[in-house]
């Protein structure tokens, strides 16, 4: 062979190789996808728009009228590609106006915002999956995103999630999800410590999608970290453990489904144990909770469904709030008649208990060691879809909340009276 002709077969070689490994890296699919929520709560008490959640987020109430948001939009979109060798990534930006805004403003075209939480980004992050020296199963992301997060269906609180910035990774072990990952989150409170940023950071393990016979089970784990802590006081929790169990399960060996969540956590993990973010407090070394939870909806009969949703929370405090410990038990169903296919009644019913020791040293203040709470709402869903969870919708309501006569709780909206009526029409849509 001639020296030009081995020239030329080695170009050729080279640029088939090129053209190989582009090949590989082609796109095969590519698209958007675009999700999104609203929340339009029109309540109103004597004619003025409410402020606040009355007592919703400390497991005290439930119910439509007690949901703070006037108006929330949420829109996530996603930018999912797979390439032809068998790579795939995916882009996702969520983002979010009006969360925990009470006013009711109007679209004169220069509407100011009266509120700390206007227009945000919640979520922006990169996921690479079956890269090659991973595995077909195996995925890497970076950013700012919400992780596994669970929340129960009545009172909307999110009891297990770690919202930050940070990075992980997920596999498949012995066929279950399998994930390392983690997530921080800076202090929204302003700490004068000599100028020091304060930063707390969640080191997350977590399985998934265990096969349990009855249904799956998910582990998960975390130890909490912080940095630049007060010198006073010095018993500050500067670490901390959380940890939860979950199962996933039919409702109770009945038609329809239900998740249950047990979790512990001690230190600056006393936030239900597996529940981290910005909002995480200052607590001190020895506080510790217990968290139990269990949620889901039973499908009764073709026309009827009930959703139930249980809480337990024990939080031995130390005198973190005034208190030594603080228990809360709250019990809450929500029975949903279909009257057609358009049309649904709901109505929602809930009673809870606050106890705590030493009443008197309590920050928020309370006359007894037991509270009662009481809850109940009564609705008319006007629906494209009449399931329980059927969206779009519109629902005029009325919600009373109440409390133990003479407990000091008093949750009407000028803080005097221990009872208040809600009335407001709630639109809701997520797709």
């Amino acid at each position: 062979m001639k020296k030009v002709s081995l020239i030329a077969a080695a170009v050729a070689s080279t640029l088939a190789a090129g053209t190989a490994f582009a090949a590989g890296t082609d796109v095969t699919t590519d698209g958007w996808e675009v999700h999104g929520y609203m929340s339009s709560n029109y309540r109103m008490v004597d004619g003025n728009s409410v402020a606040g959640n009355f007592q919703k987020s400390d497991y005290r109430t439930v119910g439509t009228g007690t949901s703070d948001s006037t108006n929330q939009v949420e829109f996530v979109i996603k930018k999912h590609t797979e390439y032809e060798n068998g790579v795939w990534s995916n882009y996702v930006v969520r983002s979010e106006f009006g969360n925990g805004n009470t006013y009711a403003y109007s679209s004169d075209g220069a509407q100011a915002v009266d509120d700390n939480d206007g227009f945000a980004v919640k979520e922006a992050f990169v996921e690479l999956g079956a890269l090659p020296y991973f595995g077909e199963d195996s995925a890497i992301w970076a950013g700012q995103r919400y992780l596994n997060r669970s929340a129960g269906i009545l009172s909307g609180e999110f009891w297990k999630q770690s919202s930050g910035v940070g990075a992980g990774f997920e596999t498949k072990l012995a066929g279950n999800k399998f994930g390392v990952a983690i997530v921080s989150a800076d202090s929204l409170i302003d700490f004068s410590n000599e100028g020091k940023r304060r930063t707390r950071t969640s080191h997350d393990v977590y399985m998934h999608g265990i096969d349990i016979g009855i249904g799956s089970m998910d582990i998960d784990a975390k130890y909490i970290k912080q940095e630049n802590l007060d010198s006073d006081p010095s018993d500050q929790a500067d670490d901390g453990f959380g940890a939860s169990i979950t199962l996933n399960t039919s409702y109770y060996g009945l038609d329809g489904w239900a998740q249950t969540g047990i979790a512990y956590g001690n230190g600056t993990a006393s936030n239900r144990g597996v529940n981290f973010g910005n909002w995480n407090s200052d607590f001190k070394d020895d506080t510790s909770n217990i968290f139990i939870t269990s949620y889901g909806v039973w499908n009764i009969s073709e026309k009827v469904q009930l959703g139930t949703e249980f809480v337990y929370h024990d939080l031995d405090m130390n005198g973190e709030w005034g208190a030594d410990t603080v228990t809360r038990i709250m019990f809450a169903a929500r029975p949903s008649i279909k009257m057609n296919d358009n049309f649904r009644l709901e109505f929602t019913g809930g009673v809870s208990q606050e106890t705590v020791e030493d009443k008197g040293k309590a920050t928020w203040g309370r006359t007894n060691k037991d509270t009662m709470f009481y809850s109940a709402e009564a609705a008319a869903v006007f629906t494209v879809n009449a399931d329980y969870f059927g969206r779009p919708q519109i629902k005029p309501y009325v919600t009373y909340v109440t409390s133990e006569s003479d407990s000091g709780a008093n949750l009407s909206v000028d803080g005097k009276s221990e009872s208040e009526t809600i009335v407001g029409v709630h639109a809701e849509i997520w797709f």
